[in-house]
Formats: C-alpha cells, structure tokens, sequence
C-alpha cells in the first residue's frame, strides 16, 4: 500500500441549489434559462450536435412483406425420414405427403431440395426447386426428381 493508490472515502456530496455559500447555488449548474435548466427533462437520443449512434450505424437488411412460403429439405434431413419405419413412405415423396404426414408444416406452398446429405435409397422426388448437387446424388442413389412449376 502506497499512499498515491490509496482513494479518498469520506468524500463530502454536493447538495446543490443550497444557497450561494455552497458554492452550486442560484442556478445550480445549470445556466439560465432553457429546456434543460428546467426539472425532468432529458432530450433523448440527443448527442449535443454529435450524429446520434442510430444515425451512425448503417441500414441492414430488408424484410419482406410477402414471404415466400418454401420449405426447404436436406437430402439428410429425407434420409433420416425414410429411416423412420413410422412414416411407411413407398418409393415417392412431395409436397402434398410431407403435409399429411405431419412432417412439414401446413403454411408451405412449395418444395425446395438441397443437396447436404446423402441419400442411401432411390426414391421418387416430386418437388418445385432443387440445387444441382441435389440432383446429381438423387441421381446417383437410383431415385428420380421431378421439377413442379407452380
């Protein structure tokens, strides 16, 4: 312990508007007259002239009023459904199947394939978008794919 790290505790608070004696009387630090000499109030966002941290900060991003209503599968993510012995899928799976079978939700109108995952059996895809990787390993596994136009 050295005296230039030690911190002075018993400081004295300032009560301000006390009086001229006290040395923060009359206006208080405030100045004269204003919005901000006034009680209650804090202008805010307000910076002092400085650009105000939401105008500093750039727009990011758009959101769509009309969203499009895809879903979208992974060849892994059909892997994993044909796993399932509950779901007893014959050799063909669109859009329609998915949504009686409770597997996506109903608010979809379309089917989009991509192509992370493999997949382990042929089977038939009916759907309105699909990646070119996606095709290709379909292709490979023995299935077929069927592009809707919707």
């Amino acid at each position: 312990m050295q005296l230039n790290n030690l911190i002075k505790i018993n400081k004295k608070k300032i009560r301000v508007g006390r009086g001229i004696g006290s040395g923060r009387g009359k206006t208080s630090s405030r100045g004269h007259k204003g919005q901000k000499s006034r009680s209650g109030v804090a202008i805010k966002s307000f910076e002092g002239g400085q650009m105000p941290l939401y105008r500093r900060l750039p727009k990011r991003g758009f959101k769509r009023f009309k969203k499009s209503k895809v879903a979208i599968l992974n060849l892994s993510k059909i892997q994993n459904i044909l796993d399932k012995t509950d779901n007893n899928l014959k050799n063909s799976l669109d859009l329609k199947i998915l949504k009686e079978k409770n597997l996506i939700n109903k608010k979809y109108l379309h089917l989009k394939i991509l192509g992370t995952g493999d997949l382990k059996k042929g089977i038939d895809i009916t759907a309105n978008f699909a990646s070119k990787k996606a095709s290709d390993k379909i292709q490979k596994a023995g299935g077929k794919l069927s592009l809707v136009k919707k």
